[in-house]
């Protein structure tokens, strides 16, 4: 019977440190988070249920990784449905290992927040914004980004 019970806090306390705490943001504090950056930053815009934008996650976790010296930073903001907030959100980044921070945006008119980001922004996803406020540097894509493609945009936004 202890064991059951210390095997239970111990799981309990486990999905405590082990877990992400997901933010709800709305889009005026994402765009004071993007002016007020003082190192380069990466900004995805993604869904759990997205699957282009699943498959280039690892690439940003692995390339901010290796730029660390370069202070280089990433932002990945949720855009699943107010559903999956927090709980799903946070299961897939456990599930996935995913360190770096995410929120959730919360808000449901994309013809509001899409021009907020970038007036060409259509509202799909992935979509990605490549901000050095230091160097004046702003790039925005709205597609998967291959890993290739991600080295150069890195190597410009450094």
């Amino acid at each position: 019977m202890k064991r059951n019970i210390f095997t239970i806090l111990f799981l309990l306390i486990a999905g405590f440190v082990f877990s992400q705490e997901i933010k709800s943001v709305k889009i005026t504090e994402l765009e004071k988070i993007i002016a007020e950056s003082k190192t380069p930053l990466i900004v995805t815009f993604w869904a759990t249920w997205c699957q282009p934008c699943i498959e280039e996650i690892p690439y940003f976790l692995e390339e901010v990784k290796d730029h660390k010296k370069d202070s280089l930073t990433i932002l990945l903001v949720s855009l699943d449905f107010k559903e999956s907030f927090p709980a799903s959100i946070a299961a897939f980044a456990e599930k996935r290992k995913i360190d770096a921070p995410i929120v959730w945006l919360n808000e449901t008119n994309a013809d509001y927040f899409c021009p907020r980001i970038d007036a060409k922004w259509s509202g799909a996803i992935p979509a990605t914004l490549f901000i050095n406020n230091k160097k004046g540097y702003r790039k925005f894509v709205e597609e998967q980004i291959s890993h290739q493609t991600l080295k150069l945009e890195i190597k410009a936004i450094l």
